[in-house]
């Protein structure tokens, strides 16, 4: 994944959505499970890189399952929101919402802004990789 850029829906100037800062957003927990229903969310556009492990057959409609997990695992985050007329209509970027209960989490997730995020096989299993995060 590459191309990490700030993402800001329409729906962020909805009375739903405060501004918490700079890209950051606090809201109701879309799923009910947060204890206090509130949650902290961003958006960020992204690309796919085909020639990455776990991303070959990815496209903006079908996000490649073990990447996207990797990444929701990385930053202790869960997806809030897929975007999915957005991503129907582009052929290459990625955009996808954010969601974690802690606000360090989402901070930390976008110091991926300007960054790739990718995996690195160690073996032969698929299951068997190291995340890496470099600058563009």
């Amino acid at each position: 994944m590459t191309h990490f850029r700030d993402y800001t829906p329409e729906k962020y100037s909805s009375p739903d959505f405060e501004k918490v800062e700079e890209g950051i957003y606090q809201t109701k927990d879309p799923y009910g499970i947060v204890k206090d229903k509130m949650i902290y969310v961003t958006s960020l556009s992204f690309q796919l890189e085909p020639d990455q492990l776990g991303e070959e057959e990815g496209t903006p409609q079908d996000i490649p399952q073990m990447i996207f997990e990797a990444l929701l695992d990385e930053y202790m985050l869960f997806a809030t929101d897929f975007y999915e007329e957005v991503n129907r209509a582009s052929e290459v970027t990625c955009y996808q919402e954010f969601g974690a209960m802690d606000i360090e989490d989402i901070r930390e997730l976008r110091q991926l802004i300007g960054k790739r995020f990718y995996a690195v096989p160690l073996g032969e299993e698929e299951e068997d990789y190291e995340i890496v995060i470099e600058e563009e």
